[in-house]
């Protein structure tokens, strides 16, 4: 068949005139909220109750997104960022706002997109779970990009909404410990031969010491070796190489896992590249508080679904009951029962499964007192079509995107749960990144 070339229209670009705009809150992602001619207009950097200048961008059927030119009237939140990277790094985007008024806005945005879109209230809300504001991560990874022009190693976080990596000489949001390392690591690795083909770069500080974890594309010669285990000895840093297919070799200190404990005791090992959660600080009241909402009693059969390395399955076994722990990751399900072990935990089994499949052969699937969700960001949507299989008398779900959260209300209700306890995990201060508990328990 013939094939003929037909032109397409071309897209006429119109400037938008500046205009003002008053903002009333912030959405979810962090971007102010005003109304303009009936149609509400997304102004990242704007805070409640700022009038400003802002330049319409993009226009949808239903909403518009403007460009924040200047503050004609600030809020009486606004400060100054006190990061030199701020604006550049894609990282924090809400250092621009005090501490209290970013949990009191995250507040507000988690209960409003539960409202509308998983049109329910709970009956109850939980003060939010805070700690400090800086210096909490005690886990990241920075990106490496290889400069043609002038044979550097950029060694940082990636800027918004691109591929250029910032480079940087500290982070106000890592540990102490980690952010005085990168100035030091960022020379060393511009010192190597193979600084071109360096992968990202992953700096730990947990209980059993500080570490950095550099992926590698292809294999170091020794002098490299040699020069990143002289960096770990002197800064006192476990130094470890990963390669593609996920092998290990330690360059300088411990060559055991490191691992992270709890305050009941629980140590839990894990390898570079598995998932753990970043504050440790929150971490611990997350896992506090999920144990009090369900109320756990003992010999309670609980399951723990992307259950990863234990965190929360080992607290709950602790705690009397007999628990069921399920993760996709392979890996991750043999660690949790080593860590099972090290910690000395007994009435509790791991499984491996992909929960997003049909779950209808999984041996665990049965009858059980209570559940416990903490998903990735895409939710657990798949997963909960099978409550009719559990029938839990309560659910405690841990979400680290709201909006999948909000969707997942809608089989949970469905299945005659009410949505009684809600609460803001403020894990990730000075950015947007918002997650949250939630406790369903079946309506009498």
């Amino acid at each position: 068949m013939a094939q003929f070339y037909k032109a397409k229209p071309r897209k006429i670009q119109q400037t938008q005139a500046k205009q003002s705009f008053h903002v009333s809150q912030l959405d979810h992602l962090g971007a102010g909220i005003a109304e303009h001619q009936g149609k509400i207009v997304f102004i990242p950097g704007a805070l409640p109750g700022e009038t400003v200048t802002a330049q319409i961008t993009e226009q949808k059927k239903r909403h518009a997104k403007a460009k924040l030119i200047k503050v004609e009237t600030a809020s009486e939140a606004r400060i100054a960022p006190s990061c030199p990277y701020y604006g550049r790094c894609g990282g924090c985007d809400l250092q621009h706002l005090e501490l209290s008024a970013q949990r009191e806005a995250k507040q507000a945005a988690l209960e409003n997109l539960i409202n509308k879109m998983g049109r329910t209230q709970p009956q109850a809300m939980s003060e939010p779970l805070s700690g400090e504001g800086w210096h909490y991560r005690r886990r990241a990874r920075l990106a490496t990009q290889y400069q043609r022009d002038s044979k550097r190693l950029n060694l940082g976080f990636r800027a918004l909404a691109s591929s250029e990596v910032v480079n940087i000489d500290a982070c106000p949001v890592l540990a102490k410990s980690l952010s005085d390392l990168i100035a030091p690591l960022n020379q060393c690795l511009n010192r190597l031969s193979a600084k071109r083909s360096l992968g990202h770069v992953e700096l730990l500080s947990v209980d059993s010491g500080p570490g950095v974890v550099l992926r590698i594309t292809s294999p170091l010669n020794d002098k490299d070796k040699a020069l990143l285990a002289a960096f770990g000895e002197q800064h006192g840093v476990r130094v470890i190489l990963l390669d593609d297919e996920s092998r290990l070799e330690t360059l300088w200190g411990d060559e055991a896992l490191p691992f992270y404990r709890l305050e009941d005791g629980c140590q839990l090992g894990f390898s570079p590249g598995n998932f753990i959660q970043v504050n440790g600080e929150i971490n611990q009241q997350m896992v506090t508080q999920a144990i009090d909402w369900l109320q756990v009693q003992p010999g309670e059969r609980v399951l723990d679904l992307f259950c990863g390395v234990g965190n929360f399955t080992l607290p709950l076994a602790k705690a009397g009951a007999q628990v069921v722990g399920v993760e996709g990751v392979e890996t991750m399900v043999a660690q949790a029962r080593l860590n099972a072990g090290a910690s000395g935990v007994e009435g509790v089994e791991f499984y491996h499964g992909d929960l997003s499949a049909d779950l209808s052969g999984a041996p665990w699937l049965g009858r059980i007192d209570k559940l416990l969700l903490d998903p990735a960001r895409a939710g657990a949507y798949e997963s909960l079509q099978w409550l009719k299989k559990m029938k839990p008398k309560a659910i405690v779900y841990i979400s680290c995107n709201p909006v999948s959260l909000a969707r997942d209300c809608e089989p949970l209700l469905a299945q005659g749960y009410v949505l009684s306890r809600l609460g803001l995990i403020d894990m990730f201060p000075q950015t947007h990144h918002i997650e949250a508990m939630a406790l369903f328990e079946l309506g009498k």
